[in-house]
């Protein structure tokens, strides 16, 4: 049988070679940590300390603001200095709990459940809830209430977004390599609050060493399955994969609960069983420093809070001064005007590149070549939407489906007039929703 995979599509340069084969290093956070209260989708954490409080590695720092948000725990012992706004990686200003790390790293009295078998699905579920853990792979979506869908009968796929389609980043392809057994076991745990269903682990091609660790871990249990997929960008995109896998198509009014199955990221299962078997919430994870600009790119084992560039000094810093900094792949990240930014739970990689190729490149006319209509995983006409988004036009907008726009960015990677497509698409999209909620 071929490989599984989606329609249409791109294949950017892949660059994980910098990073890939560096076993992970753990880090040691230095002085001053920041958490942003909004870590997640949904309503921010309320704070739970006070300025001068002492607080533990594992505390509670910041409550669940409500049914759809997660709490924040500090990665770090040592004292409350400020609660204020600070910026983070998208840019925006977050109500933020600063802590002074003692260095100490004394820790709160976590629960270990000796056979997770015997726990009810209630029991799981608050056991991740109380964790704090969420999507990983930078949608951040509250996973306890990912997994407490209306019907959870009808569910009957739980898919491992093993993927990792982004260009440059390794993060779970290390995990993958490194903690295989971490990530079965959390699929494991998954599977029990859906006895019916089975699970998948979606891994492109590029990651053949992956599959075979995956496959020897699940060989002996019939309801896991390792499904290879062709290495082509935006394979990780939650609508490809389950299009990939299954053969289901779901758009933006839909959830992927509606066509049966769930979809975690490798990092958030890893975190899953973490919080299950042994208690612990989410304070750390994988974090790649890549790119032609930094000087010994790789994997660190980072907790959050943690300054960028603390991270990138600890990967030797940058060779040359890079022209486009990034948080996240070049596809979906976000470019950075500083470093001075903390390492939330969706955060996954610093990208320092030696060249600005997007701003060397001056768009031009479109050339009506269609060429971002074969690109475009949702089968839309990306040059046409864009044009409406210029002009304003948000009822043609509408009516030529933007909405169903994953923003993936293979429009603008293909272009070669070098128009920024996808940024015009995401702005009308973005104010298409603003005037919905005013409305």
């Amino acid at each position: 049988m071929g490989l599984r995979t989606f329609k249409n599509g791109v294949h950017p340069f892949e660059g994980k070679e910098l990073s890939k084969d560096k076993p992970v290093r753990e880090l040691s956070p230095k002085g001053e940590l920041v958490f942003p209260v909004s870590q997640h989708i949904g309503a921010p954490a309320k704070p739970v300390v006070a300025v001068g409080d002492v607080v533990l590695r594992g505390q509670v720092i910041a409550e669940a603001g409500g049914f759809v948000s997660a709490p924040i725990h500090s990665s770090v012992s040592g004292t409350v200095k400020k609660i204020e706004p600070r910026r983070v990686a998208v840019g925006d200003m977050v109500n933020s709990i600063v802590i002074e790390s003692d260095g100490e790293m004394k820790e709160v009295e976590y629960e270990e459940v000796e056979n997770i078998s015997l726990l009810s699905k209630e029991q799981i579920i608050e056991k991740i809830k109380n964790a704090g853990v969420v999507g990983m792979g930078g949608a951040g979506f509250p996973t306890h209430v990912k997994l407490s869908p209306k019907e959870p009968e009808k569910i009957e796929y739980i898919i491992a977004n093993c993927a990792e389609c982004e260009p440059y980043l390794t993060s779970d392809y290390r995990r993958m390599m490194e903690n295989p057994e971490q990530l079965v076991a959390g699929m494991k745990v998954v599977l029990q609050l859906f006895p019916t269903a089975k699970g998948i682990f979606g891994v492109e091609n590029n990651k053949m060493d992956c599959i075979e660790k995956l496959k020897e871990q699940t060989k002996d249990d019939p309801r896991l399955e390792v499904v290879p997929l062709m290495t082509k960008y935006p394979q990780g995109g939650e609508r490809q994969l389950i299009y990939a896998v299954t053969g289901r198509a779901i758009n933006s009014t839909m959830l992927p609960a509606d066509a049966g199955c769930i979809v975690d990221n490798v990092e958030t299962l890893v975190s899953i069983y973490n919080a299950v078997k042994h208690g612990k919430p989410v304070m750390n994870r994988i974090f790649t420093v890549t790119g032609d600009a930094v000087s010994d790119p790789r994997n660190f084992y980072v907790c959050t809070g943690m300054n960028f560039q603390e991270i990138l000094d600890a990967a030797g810093g940058c060779k040359t001064q890079p022209e486009k900094m990034i948080a996240g792949g070049p596809m979906m990240g976000f470019a950075l005007f500083g470093l001075n930014v903390p390492v939330t739970k969706t955060n996954s990689a610093l990208l320092c590149m030696t060249k600005d190729e997007v701003a060397a490149s001056a768009p031009t006319p479109c050339i009506n070549c269609g060429r971002c209509v074969d690109a475009c995983p949702e089968l839309l006409v990306p040059s046409r939407l864009a044009k409406f988004s210029d002009h304003g036009d948000s009822a043609a907008f509408e009516s030529w489906n933007g909405m169903e726009c994953v923003e993936c960015g293979s429009c603008s990677f293909i272009c070669p007039a070098r128009r920024q497509l996808a940024q015009s698409i995401k702005t009308m999209k973005k104010n298409i929703l603003a005037d919905r909620r005013k409305k």
